[in-house]
């Protein structure tokens, strides 16, 4: 008969500290979250072309003036541990020409003729930029993952 006993001091290091853990996994989410976002926003930055004439339906913008390039941003939101990552409005206007560009739709667009400003609304076929980004780069996800709890 095999006898085993152990005493209290010595089993407390046998134990997991819970909150230690649970820090270290949402520090390692965070920085998962980041990298993953910075490799999305080049991405889609990258497959942005720079060219006069506008591209075929189905295929990233082209950007006219390279703002559109310089306007995607990502962000990470630490209390919903959650990463945020597209364009955003050069000037904080509210404006349909973004999501017309990646889903397709209608936007209305001011356009100056013969010194008169004009509103118009066109409709843009979908140009997807931010989603072949995030499934171009979903892959490498479980990589990014590996060993990212310390």
């Amino acid at each position: 008969m095999i006898d085993f006993k152990v005493k209290f001091e010595a089993a407390k290091g046998m134990f997991f500290d819970r909150e230690k853990i649970i820090q270290a996994a949402d520090k390692a989410t965070l920085r998962v979250f980041s990298k993953f976002g910075a490799f999305v926003r080049q991405r889609a930055k990258s497959s942005i072309r720079s060219r006069k004439r506008p591209s075929a339906p189905g295929q990233p913008p082209s950007s006219h003036t390279g703002m559109l390039r310089q306007f995607i941003f990502f962000g990470l939101d630490t209390q919903k541990k959650s990463v945020v990552i597209g364009p955003t409005v050069a000037g904080g206007k509210t404006g349909d020409a973004l999501p017309a560009l990646e889903y397709g739709g209608q936007a209305a667009i001011v356009a100056k003729t013969r010194g008169r400003k004009r509103r118009r609304v066109v409709k843009i076929r979908a140009r997807p930029f931010m989603q072949p980004a995030f499934e171009k780069e979903e892959s490498k996800l479980p990589s990014l993952w590996a060993d990212s709890i310390k």
